[in-house]
């Protein structure tokens, strides 16, 4: 083995909670030291594993984050590589950017912060050159490709390009540093570590391309497993990769199939189940679901109307696993046949379920146009990517809500 290193990026330390429910103070917590535990453990990785460096491609921190705790505790935890002789190589992303810390932060003389302006450190990693390139974002928002202002590479190294960018446009994510795959190819560099889309991606060849996604999710928003990549390179420079999961706590969506469910009781039971299932089903130290019950069934408008319960039930399945958190459960059930309510209270739930708003009308188009002026840049992806999608997810998220009305004015006309 000719040398080894750890990949990580968008660490987003010490994240502030999003959708979280914190009215449970132990999950609050768990949640909350997340991105904490998971640096550690990242740091433990590149210690047991004995590597040359780890490589940080942005967002360290989450914004404008101002804690001189996070900072010292950040310091700390590269101390301890510096101790044993391990090298850190960190660009700042539009996170970092953002940060007030990041600019007034004293990190150990083995880090190596890159400036705004692309530089290259030649190293010698167990008698083999390396030079690792990188560059930093000056501002929050980096529009243009920082592609032409990296170096060549340096003839007989193993080269690494650090470089956070949105690659060539991915959904909920505005284009910063935009570049193609291609692009990167051409550049004659041997690894890119690449930051910013919290979605793991890999492109071997000739130039391995890789995103190693967020090292640990921080809402439903981010479920499924995360990891970092621990890459080793050969003598003859061949590169293999390790997918390793670090993270504390994962965020998963279960499907809870209550299709043709009779009664409120095989409702239930197929939600004990889906949760017991989930739980066998991943290893992670911590595991926090939404469960979201889907089909068509008598019981729909009795669950849409008793949520609440079913959360209940949830709950206590959760406290006997252990180890088993509820983010909320979703309703996404329809009326199975002959169960929809009669009456107005059924004229008005014909209306919703079958009349579908069209992409063509005029009034979904101005609410659009309101809806997406009002969405922070970040965030316009998460509905759609075009008209059509956007109007699927707008016309299903009504359609729910509407269906949590009909159930209550359904109660209360019986």
């Amino acid at each position: 083995m000719a040398f080894k290193f750890v990949h990580t990026a968008d660490i987003h330390l010490d994240s502030p909670l999003k959708s979280l429910a914190l009215r449970d103070a132990e999950l609050a917590e768990i949640v909350g030291n997340a991105t904490r535990t998971t640096l550690s453990r990242i740091v433990d990785l590149c210690l047991a594993e004995q590597v040359q460096a780890l490589v940080i491609a942005g967002d360290l921190y989450d914004g404008g984050q101002t804690s001189m705790k996070t900072a010292r505790f950040l310091a700390q935890e590269l101390e301890r590589l510096t101790a044993a002789g391990i090298l850190a190589f960190v660009i700042r992303g539009n996170h970092d950017a953002a940060s007030k810390i990041t600019r007034e932060l004293v990190l150990p003389d083995a880090v190596r912060v890159f400036s705004d302006r692309a530089e290259v450190v030649e190293v010698s990693w167990n008698g083999h050159a390396v030079a690792v390139h990188g560059i930093s974002f000056r501002q929050p928002h980096a529009p243009d490709s920082l592609l032409d202002q990296f170096h060549p590479p340096v003839p007989g190294a193993f080269n690494i390009g650090l470089l956070h960018t949105s690659l060539a446009g991915t959904s909920g994510h505005d284009p910063y540093a935009p570049c193609a795959l291609a692009e990167l190819q051409q550049m004659g560099f041997d690894y890119w570590a690449l930051g910013h889309i919290h979605k793991r991606a890999v492109h071997p060849g000739a130039t391995t391309v890789v995103m190693p996604g967020i090292p640990q999710g921080r809402d439903i928003g981010e479920a499924g497993p995360k990891s970092v990549t621990l890459v080793s390179v050969n003598d003859d420079g061949a590169v293999s990769l390790q997918e390793r999961h670090l993270a504390t706590a994962q965020f998963e969506r279960i499907t809870v199939d209550c299709n043709m469910a009779a009664d409120w009781g095989e409702v239930v039971e197929a939600l004990k189940q889906a949760l017991k299932t989930a739980r066998q089903d991943n290893e992670g130290e911590h595991l926090i679901v939404r469960p979201v019950l889907e089909g068509k069934s008598q019981m729909a408008w009795r669950a849409h109307r008793d949520a609440d319960l079913l959360g209940a039930e949830a709950q206590v399945v959760a406290e006997q696993i252990g180890s088993l958190w509820i983010d909320k459960v979703e309703i996404a059930l329809q009326p199975g046949e002959g169960s929809k309510p009669g009456g107005a209270v059924g004229e008005m739930a014909a209306l919703v379920t079958e009349g579908p708003l069209r992409a063509d009308d005029p009034r979904v188009k101005a609410e659009l146009d309101l809806i997406l002026k009002h969405l922070p840049r970040e965030l316009r992806g998460i509905i759609g990517d075009n008209e059509e999608q956007v109007i699927t997810t707008l016309n299903d998220t009504m359609q729910r809500g509407a269906m949590d009305v009909l159930a209550r004015l359904e109660d209360s006309e019986g």
